[in-house]
């Protein structure tokens, strides 16, 4: 995140001339501002509540419409370290469906295919609580 909001604050310091600049300025704005409230949230080397929520930190299982059961980290690769245990970014199409769901809620996403997948939560452990087991 703190990659991509630099690239973006380098991006919106150029010309906006015409309609299509001036949107583009505007959603980039809007990411960044996006971006400064998660940062300014963040807590470093702190596991997530336990409150069940899927967020950054949390390790979910989820249960595809097909009957599928998957489990992995909502976070980055440098939070799990070399473990076994597969890690979606919060900013995967994945992870953005999923974030703020509670156990039970069904969400939707978009795979490069264009394809709908479904997906439901089955739980949400912060991962500091999950790699203790």
């Amino acid at each position: 995140m703190v990659r991509e909001l630099a690239a973006l604050r380098r991006a919106s310091t150029g010309d906006r001339d015409g309609d299509d600049e001036i949107a583009l300025h505007a959603h980039r704005q809007a990411r960044i501002r996006q971006i400064e409230d998660v940062l300014r949230g963040a807590v470093v080397g702190q596991d997530p509540l336990d409150d069940g929520i899927a967020e950054p930190g949390m390790v979910l299982t989820v249960e595809y419409d097909d009957g599928d059961i998957e489990t992995f980290l909502l976070g980055t690769r440098d939070e799990a370290g070399q473990g076994d245990l597969e890690v979606y970014s919060p900013d995967s199409p994945i992870g953005r469906a999923l974030h703020g769901a509670k156990p039970g809620d069904r969400r939707e996403y978009h795979v490069p295919s264009g394809d709908a997948v479904r997906v439901t939560l089955v739980g949400a452990k912060p991962y500091g609580r999950h790699r203790r087991r």
